[in-house]
């Protein structure tokens, strides 16, 4: 529980700093990564940022080998509450009432997994089918990849509405979905005896290469989404997407039975089944801006 809950403020406080220092750069895009990271490499605010998220990766392997993944998950999301209230310190970022009443109902998701929980009765795997976890993970990625395009595209179409960030979130989601589930595999690997059997058993194992592709292409599509949309939006969005991937498919591959009594089953089913109910609920695009009320011209004016 500490871990998880380390692991939410690290990945809080380094979204928040990540979006910070975009505000100050120039427009990015996916179409050109290598500016984009050069851009926000040169950046010291987004390396903290970056830093922050890496530190938050660290504590989530520690969590990995010690709660069930849909536990953790459902502990993951309870970061939003601090992302916030970052956002809104930080960033001057408003949330509109609907949003916050999504956010409340995903904290009452989250307090039913946590109140699923027990100890001495739920099992944590480490172990998954290799060819499984492939089967989980290719579509997903082909799906967020191709979201995340289709996302682009309508964005360039002059009269649309301006987007709130759930596609991109959706679509990035899927992305770090699998990459949890990577983050899963490669906490199964951690020893202190036998080192060298565990990196030869790691490299044969599909999770550093998932890592690799995830961090890479969620890097770059994370950026150029978070500088175009809300954080106090796109991030929980992303989060709870991530969540319920890893729960749900992550539970399956990994094998991590549900609760058996019944009290212990609804709570967990219903707050995952809460959850998604808030994520379809959102809405797709921002109001429109306002334009300022123009003074009209008296006679002697004119």
């Amino acid at each position: 529980m500490a871990a998880a809950l380390l692991a939410n403020t690290l990945y809080s406080v380094g979204f928040v700093l990540e979006k910070r220092a975009l505000s100050t750069l120039p427009s990015l895009s996916t179409r050109r990564p290598l500016t984009l990271l050069r851009h926000v490499l040169r950046t010291p605010l987004w390396i903290g940022g970056s830093l922050a998220l890496a530190a938050g990766f660290g504590a989530q392997l520690a969590v990995y080998r010690t709660l069930p993944i849909a536990a953790a998950q459902g502990i993951f999301v309870s970061g939003l509450v601090l992302l916030v209230l970052l956002s809104s310190r930080l960033l001057g970022e408003r949330t509109s009432g609907r949003e916050k009443y999504a956010i409340g109902a995903i904290l009452t998701a989250l307090l039913m997994v946590v109140l699923s929980l027990r100890e001495d009765a739920d099992t944590v795997s480490q172990h998954a089918p290799t060819g499984l976890i492939l089967l989980i993970c290719v579509p997903s990625l082909a799906a967020g990849l191709w979201l995340y395009g289709a996302a682009e595209r309508r964005s360039r179409h002059r009269h649309r509405l301006p987007s709130s960030g759930v596609e991109y979130g959706v679509a990035v989601g899927l992305l770090y979905g699998v990459s949890s589930l990577a983050i899963k595999g490669v906490s199964s690997h951690l020893t202190t005896s036998d080192i060298g059997g565990a990196v030869r058993d790691l490299l044969a194992s599909p999770y550093p290469y998932l890592l690799l592709f995830t961090g890479v292409f969620g890097l770059i599509m994370s950026q150029a989404a978070l500088q175009r949309s809300r954080a106090s939006l796109i991030v929980p969005v992303c989060t709870t997407v991530t969540a319920l991937f890893t729960a749900v498919l992550g539970t399956l591959a990994f094998g991590e039975p549900l609760p058996e009594e019944p009290l212990r089953l609804t709570l967990r089913l219903a707050g995952t089944a809460l959850a998604v109910s808030v994520l379809l609920a959102l809405p797709r695009h921002d109001p429109p801006q306002s334009d300022p009320p123009t003074k009209e011209l008296t006679s002697h004016e004119s």
